[in-house]
């Protein structure tokens, strides 16, 4: 990865998850065009290829987005880092996928970042990739984070061992500047 201050991470690949349907999309699109503006080459990742249907405050059907790689298709070693993004359809859909959990879980176990935000720990979760770990989320994951071994926080953002989470679609802006900070030092 680059030092220059304009590219933090220029060379860098990090790979965006995106359910075929119910990914929040602000949460989808400003993460994205974060690491792709800091200089990131970036790969959406879905369970099949396609596009995924995004959704705004969960319920409003928005935007389509082209799926570039499917998780049967892509390794943990593909990426420098990951994203997993919330809507609450988006979210759960994804956290049953077997591919994308593998990937998640691999990545992670290989001490690679990622950033996660909303609802998308559930898929950490499914990842046993939550015990011994401090995080956030949206607020009504609080209980499966702590049966899963984690301690929840209600913070804006929080940095655990290269695992960046936020809580919601407001936490964006210091999500995104953390996603950055980290992934260009991790």
């Amino acid at each position: 990865m680059s030092d220059s201050d304009n590219q933090p991470l220029e060379g860098a690949t990090v790979g965006v998850f995106l359910a075929s349907a119910g990914t929040e999309e602000i949460e989808f699109t400003e993460s994205r065009d974060a690491v792709a503006d800091a200089g990131a080459t970036v790969d959406v990742l879905g369970s099949e290829s396609g596009e995924g249907q995004t959704v705004n405050n969960d319920l409003e059907e928005s935007e389509s987005y082209e799926i570039d790689r499917t998780f049967d298709a892509v390794a943990a070693d593909d990426y420098d880092a990951l994203i997993v993004p919330g809507g609450t359809v988006g979210a759960d859909t994804l956290r049953t996928d077997e591919d994308g959990v593998e990937l998640l879980r691999e990545h992670l176990a290989d001490g690679k970042p990622a950033g996660v935000i909303c609802h998308g720990p559930w898929t950490l979760i499914e990842a046993d990739a939550v015990e011994g770990r401090r995080l956030t989320s949206y607020h009504s994951l609080q209980t499966d984070l702590r049966n899963a071994g984690g301690e929840w926080v209600d913070e804006e953002v929080v940095v655990d061992d290269g695992l960046v989470t936020s809580r919601n679609p407001d936490d964006l802006e210091a999500f995104c500047e953390t996603i950055i900070d980290v992934f260009a030092t991790e």
